[in-house]
């Protein structure tokens, strides 16, 4: 199962284990249980003097396996044969559970081990999900180094029964002590401040302490990484807030026309934004997002950024990189349905649809490379777009056309997302040429209509366009001296990752401009 070259590679990451490991399946007769046995097996015979398995376990799932370490009970399950994205999962673990220290910040970790109460997680992933990774490693983490936590990672392709029964339309999905928790991606930070509440609150009054910045830069994506990068380049006090590094990259599996990176993966991309932001003297905000903006003309001189966390931050100038989400559909059904069959991530979720009928609305890139993913998993694909004709590259488009379990209808108007109460189970669309409508007897659909901008919070505070896009100038600036912005956020024609980077250097520059031609309150007093 495990390759020449990946056996030598574990065998250098085994020298690291300091303490036995001992591997614990519970098995059926299913093919599943048989990869799950053949992995477990050759991992141990790379390294036998600290590793160990043993087929004997008698645990609800079947096939599953647990990883603890000798005399010492650990919460680390899988329910998966942990290969694809998560194979990186099942040797952190190894590492972790062995005394190898991982790379966290010392406070987390110390505030994992001094979590109090009972904490039993359970997460849904799929094995193409390059989000679910991040959730499964944070939870494997907290179980190792706390023994009242405990997790397990279900791969929903290998229990699709459970899946099914249990309406899971959409990964990561993770429920603590029976209870839903969270869906989509977490990071480490995250899971411990929804669970420590009380380590939140005293965060949020921390923050209200610190000084004033420069340029405060609110959002993480690459326009906000790079306006934080140049500021700080410039010498002066400069902070970034958001909720999370990355932005959109998160959701973006293949990156292949950022100049000079041939290719690399949205999480990629986005630790590397994180890192190269670190690397200056910027101060560092996550897990925040903002509520407000109050520009300085009403604070004499300084624009105050009000967090929905309680805590209040003042800077001389801002630099707006909020970025956007996807475009939701605006029909009926659709709130109502979402992660219950209504999806927008096709590597996160197709595998939830294996063998069913699905619908893809969108003809652009998105779209197109969405219904190609998506086709090589589910039954049928069905592709909606508005328009007359797909806007997708020729080349996607001649790809699309020649798979045969794949179905094109323009001029398609979505009306209505269906279901039963519990889960999706169809589309009501008219065609816009014969005005007759009809209903698709489709199990889920992936919308890839565009995007809009984070700004709801910005209304009456910049001027925004009709599609809510703040309004800059060539070089960044809004109609509120002091505030810049850059990004998709803007009305930046071409919404590209390289495009939202430039701009947001672009942003920081004109925001030191703006700060050498005005002198500080205390300076102008």
């Amino acid at each position: 199962m495990l390759d020449t070259a990946t056996q030598a590679h574990l065998a250098g990451y085994f020298e690291r284990i300091t303490q036995p490991i001992e591997l614990i399946a519970s098995l059926d007769g299913s093919a599943g249980a048989q990869e799950i046995r053949e992995l477990l097996t050759e991992i141990e015979a790379i390294a036998p003097a600290r590793i160990s398995a043993r087929f004997d376990g008698d645990f609800p799932r079947r096939p599953s396996f647990q990883l603890t370490r000798v005399g010492h009970n650990r919460g680390v399950h899988f329910a998966a044969v942990p290969m694809g994205h998560e194979f990186t999962s099942l040797l952190l673990a190894l590492l972790w559970a062995g005394g190898h220290p991982p790379k966290v910040e010392p406070q987390l970790l110390e505030q994992i081990k001094s979590l109090e109460g009972d904490f039993s997680f359970e997460t849904w992933m799929s094995l193409t999900c390059h989000n679910c990774p991040d959730v499964v490693q944070a939870l494997h983490l907290m179980a190792v180094f706390n023994p009242r936590v405990r997790h397990v990672a279900v791969d929903g392709g290998l229990f699709q029964e459970e899946v099914q029964r249990r309406n899971i339309l959409a990964v990561p999905k993770t429920e603590l002590n029976g209870q839903d928790f969270s869906s989509g991606r977490i990071e480490l930070a995250e899971i411990l401040a929804k669970v420590d509440t009380a380590a939140a609150r005293r965060a949020a009054l921390a923050l209200s302490d610190k000084a004033p910045f420069d340029v405060l830069v609110v959002g993480g994506g690459p326009a906000g990484a790079a306006a934080a990068v140049y500021a700080a380049r410039k010498g002066i006090r400069t902070g970034i807030v958001a909720e999370r590094f990355g932005g959109q990259t998160m959701d973006t599996l293949g990156i292949d026309n950022f100049v000079s990176v041939q290719h690399t993966e949205g999480p990629k991309f986005a630790a590397a934004l994180e890192a190269h932001v670190k690397e200056y003297s910027v101060d560092v905000i996550t897990l925040q997002r903002v509520k407000q903006l109050t520009p300085a003309d009403e604070l004499g001189g300084l624009t105050e950024v009000q967090l929905e966390s309680g805590a209040t931050l003042q800077a001389r100038s801002v630099v707006l990189a909020t970025g956007a989400r996807w475009r939701p559909l605006g029909v009926p059904g659709e709130v109502e349905y979402k992660n219950k069959g209504v999806a927008y991530c096709p590597h996160c979720d197709g595998p939830l649809f294996k063998g069913q009928d699905v619908a893809v609305i969108g003809g652009g890139n998105s779209g197109v490379e969405a219904a190609i993913d998506l086709a090589g998993v589910v039954r049928s694909v069905t592709l909606l777009e508005f328009a007359e004709h797909l806007k997708a590259d020729q080349v996607l488009v001649d790809k699309l056309r020649s798979l045969p379990n794949v179905t094109v209808h323009t001029q398609a108007q979505t009306l209505e997302v269906l279901g039963d109460g519990q889960k999706m189970n169809g589309l009501r669309v008219r065609d816009r040429v014969s005005q007759q409508e009809r209903v698709l007897d489709v199990s889920g659909v992936f919308v890839q209509i565009g995007l809009v901008p984070n700004t709801e919070f910005l209304k009456g505070t910049v001027e925004l366009n009709r599609y809510g896009e703040i309004i800059v100038d060539a070089k960044g600036h809004t109609n509120v001296p002091g505030i810049v912005a850059a990004g998709d956020a803007t009305t930046t024609p071409y919404k590209q990752i390289i495009i939202a980077a430039g701009e947001g250097a672009k942003a920081a520059l004109s925001a030191f401009d703006h700060l050498i031609r005005h002198a500080p309150v205390a300076q102008a007093a």
